[in-house]
């Protein structure tokens, strides 16, 4: 192991940031990149853990941290161009994650996940689907009409990919929330709880 190669990891970490996710091809909506689908991926993952009483949260933020790390050098497929590509991510986490101290432990549960075997692994990957889903009722709330579009494809999810009870609760839930209600219905916003509360219009 070499702190060389650490290094050269944690580069292609960060890098991941700039990379987009096959989304962003359909009429250049600024869907996210993929460090920051890993980032609501984790705790997504997490709080339907604590509903389905899985307890090795360890294991299932690690899980996430890696589940789409090989697409850095695998690259990203969507609903259509996934027909026509092949890609070997397995090669491209092991090349990632060779010769540093975390090759092992990150292979193993990428693999895992990739599995699906494991109660950790189906919880990631309903987070996983979960994350679109989120995503496009927050595109749907600026006007863009993707979410209708893919409903009938979402519903396929719903029925045939999510594993666990909470996940398929949240995935219908999430079509008639507004993403704007943590901070619009917020007690402690200015005008709920603030200097503009009970004061008199002018």
């Amino acid at each position: 192991m070499s702190q060389k190669r650490e290094l050269e990891f944690l580069f292609e970490i960060g890098a991941l940031r700039f990379q987009h996710r096959q989304w962003h091809r359909f009429f250049g909506i600024p869907f996210a990149n993929i460090t920051e689908h890993h980032y609501r991926v984790i705790w997504t993952a997490l709080i339907i853990a604590a509903h389905e009483g899985a307890t090795n949260t360890d294991k299932i933020m690690k899980m996430a941290l890696v589940h789409d790390i090989p697409e850095s050098r695998a690259g990203d497929v969507d609903y259509i161009s996934r027909q026509y590509t092949e890609r070997d991510e397995e090669l491209g986490v092991k090349d990632m994650l060779d010769d540093t101290p975390l090759a092992i432990e990150f292979v193993k549960l990428w693999c895992e996940y990739e599995d699906k075997s494991c109660m950790e692994a189906k919880i990631v990957k309903d987070a996983d689907n979960l994350d679109i889903d989120l995503e496009l009722r927050e595109q749907a709330v600026n006007g863009v009409t993707f979410e209708k579009t893919l409903e009938s494809m979402r519903d396929h999810v719903i029925e045939t990919r999510l594993y666990t009870k909470t996940a398929k609760q949240m995935a219908k839930q999430i079509r008639s929330a507004d993403p704007h209600d943590w901070h619009w219905l917020s007690p402690h916003n200015r005008l709920r709880g603030g200097d503009w509360r009970g004061k008199p219009k002018h």
